[in-house]
């Protein structure tokens, strides 16, 4: 009988990207790393959280694409994007800060393709 080893390392998404070098930069601003690119694909880094970013864009997709970023704490995310400026030199938009009914602090974040990153940390710990 020979053994399995099923544990899961990680799990990263490809994140949509309409104008790549912009992308890039956004995720520079708020504070990812890029690991590496290749002009078409690129591993974005924050932390121990990753995803990759892809020059691909198709506007159905990208629109109604979401990432959940987990945070030690919203409310100074959400005060971070506010000083940088990321809504004016980026041309996206972000929400307030609120209580949700599943058990999370959070906001939204559009990124210049329009994907949809929810920024949040639990009410209360597990």
């Amino acid at each position: 009988m020979t053994s399995s080893d099923l544990r899961a390392v990680e799990i990263k998404a490809f994140v949509p990207a309409q104008d790549f070098k912009l992308s890039l930069r956004f995720y520079e601003a708020l504070g990812f790393t890029v690991a590496w690119s290749s002009g078409v694909l690129a591993y974005l880094r924050h932390g121990e959280t990753s995803f990759l970013l892809q020059n691909f864009f198709v506007k159905e997709h990208a629109h109604h694409f979401q990432m959940h970023f987990l945070v030690k704490s919203a409310d100074d995310w959400h005060t971070h994007i506010e000083s940088l400026g990321i809504a004016r030199d980026y041309g996206v938009s972000f929400s307030d800060v609120q209580d949700r009914s599943w058990g999370m602090r959070d906001f939204t974040l559009s990124d210049p393709s329009g994907v949809l990153w929810r920024i949040g940390h639990p009410l209360s710990a597990p």
